[in-house]
């Protein structure tokens, strides 16, 4: 019930932002209220379930590819900046706004998530020392990797180019990885 509950929260978000009342939650559910209040308490304890799953999920999808003895250090680093966890179409740039001025804690935890990839700056630093990849500023990469990851929360910029969230992280992860100049790659 409570995965149920939690996705006709992002309906209605998509539907009507963050303005929606549980009454409206119950309705979209065909539930009593009373029948919602006995798993939530409120939308920012649905909100706060939401971001936990989604930064769990994210976690342990990370720890699993870090922890990989089968990929390289090359496969490490671009599965790490491909991790798409199950509630990302929640996350726009105009959703987390909202979220920004009515859920400034929720906020908070999201903002940090998305710019702080502790696990892909060692793979870097890794990779650096080891001579896969150029000596580079590493913040400034850090920050030029998370600028361009973020940059897929413009769903609208995907839906007229007809490019998935996917598609869009694997094309950026191959600029970042491989540049734009055309070179024999091995």
């Amino acid at each position: 019930m409570k995965a149920r509950i939690m996705k006709a929260f992002l309906e209605e978000v998509h539907e009507k932002s963050m303005k929606f009342t549980m009454d409206d939650l119950a309705k979209r559910l065909g539930i009593s209220k009373r029948t919602l209040y006995e798993q939530f308490a409120s939308k920012v304890d649905i909100l706060d379930a939401i971001i936990d799953s989604t930064l769990q999920e994210f976690d342990e999808k990370t720890e699993a590819i870090m922890q990989s003895p089968h990929l390289t250090l090359i496969e490490k680093i671009k599965k790490t900046m491909t991790v798409i966890p199950k509630y990302n179409d929640f996350y726009t740039w105009q959703i987390l706004e909202q979220m920004k001025k009515s859920y400034p804690d929720q906020w908070t935890r999201i903002h940090a998530a998305l710019n702080e990839w502790d696990e892909l700056q060692e793979l870097i630093e890794q990779g650096i020392q080891e001579g896969l990849i150029a000596d580079r500023n590493v913040p400034l990469l850090m920050k030029l990797i998370i600028e361009a990851a973020n940059a897929t929360m413009d769903r609208q910029f995907f839906l007229e180019n007809r490019i998935t969230v996917e598609e869009a992280l694997d094309e950026i992860v191959d600029i970042l990885l491989y540049g734009m100049v055309k070179v024999d790659r091995m």
